[in-house]
């Protein structure tokens, strides 16, 4: 063991030391909002900073404001942080507190849109980012802060850029590290993942040609020509895999035509395929279907991954794509997290705050667990 609690103190081998409490947040020039004061307390609370992370509007491509804040905040707390760069005002999060730390706990701070600011209803957390995810990098950080009083090897490592293209994943790979184990975060109603499926961005492209809308003859019809085509998409045979399950599209986006009196010259949907086999034999399946009724232009891939299990920890399986396998150079990796992705992109996207603190004291087993199996304890 690389220490564990007893009450309120952490216990190394047989020796004892006093809880660390957050001092980095007293030296603070001016004393922390009071919605934070609870965190100034060990066992640590992510409920207020999820809220603090919440307040911040990280859609993807606009998240320099919530990785400032999140930087400083560490800082503060005498975390050591590395800044990769991304794009400009775009940076990802590296926070050690030893040289060669071996466990990255790993989540996104950007989000979809649209923003929604957090809201405390009983024991629901509401807001854009509750459960996908600063909910879960709220729960993290307090489950590393745990484990770091116990000097155990543990880093965070905050990504922007999830929900789009992976681009700070991307450049977080680049990064030299000593990391074994990566616990990705998502959510997973606290289950451990077995598998993810990958996912593939295609543009589907019609070609016509405008003509007076009275005169439709004199034309071709775009729109017409997409939705013949997106009509046979239910019929298309594709992949299956007995742990992952269906290959599934989903049409995002639609867009065509100039005018509604213009017969259409152009239009295009955008789908999300969600892998269960590789990008490349998908892709092939989809250009023979479409043959010369449309141009075909691929997007950005992530394959689907199977993950491990450990004894103590729910299992199931995600539908859903992660960082996890651009972040190969971090080693084994492990997908956990509070709150259910049925809500996440939602509206009425939330998570319980039970479980947001459940999460902490599993982020804290996972990590030993993990480090346990990797170096053979």
């Amino acid at each position: 063991m690389y220490g564990r609690r007893n009450g309120g103190t952490v216990v190394l081998g047989g020796g004892r030391a006093s809880a660390r409490r957050w001092p980095a947040l007293r030296r603070l020039p001016v004393p922390p909002p009071s919605y934070l004061r609870p965190c100034l307390d060990l066992p640590l609370d992510p409920l207020p900073l999820a809220i603090e992370l919440m307040e911040h509007d990280s859609t993807t491509g606009h998240e320099a404001g919530v990785v400032d804040h999140v930087a400083d905040r560490l800082m503060a707390e005498g975390w050591t942080v590395e800044r990769i760069p991304v794009s400009p005002g775009r940076d990802v999060i590296h926070a050690t507190a030893s040289p060669s730390p071996t466990v990255t706990l790993s989540t996104h701070l950007d989000t979809v849109p649209p923003y929604l600011p957090p809201r405390l209803d009983g024991d629901r957390l509401s807001g854009r980012g509750a459960c996908d995810a600063k909910g879960i990098a709220a729960s993290m950080w307090c489950a590393a802060t745990r484990l770091r009083e116990a000097a155990f090897p543990v880093a965070l490592l905050f990504v922007v850029g999830e929900e789009t293209t992976h681009d700070g994943a991307h450049a977080a790979n680049l990064v030299p590290n000593a990391s074994r184990v990566l616990i990705n975060g998502e959510p997973t109603e606290s289950t451990l993942a077995l598998g993810t499926k990958g996912a593939l961005r295609l543009v589907l492209r019609c070609e016509g040609r405008a003509a007076h809308s009275a005169y439709p003859e004199l034309g071709h019809s775009a729109t017409s020509d997409l939705v013949r085509l997106l009509a046979e998409l239910d019929s298309l045979k594709l992949p299956s895999d007995p742990l992952l399950g269906d290959t599934t599209v989903n049409i995002g986006q639609l867009a065509g035509g100039v005018a509604d009196n213009v017969v259409a010259p152009w239009a295009e949907a955008r789908l999300m395929i969600r892998l269960v086999s590789p990008a490349e034999e998908v892709l092939a399946m989809v250009r023979e279907w479409v043959g010369d009724r449309a141009t075909v232009e691929e997007g950005n891939s992530v394959p689907p991954v199977r993950l491990q299990a450990l004894s103590g920890f729910p299992t199931s399986v995600a539908a859903y794509a992660t960082d996890i396998p651009v972040l190969a150079n971090w080693g084994t990796p492990y997908l956990f997290g509070p709150g259910s992705i049925n809500v996440a992109h939602t509206m009425n996207e939330y998570v319980r705050v039970a479980e947001l603190r459940s999460a902490v004291d599993a982020y804290e087993r996972l990590a030993v667990a993990a480090l346990d199996r990797e170096t053979g304890r």
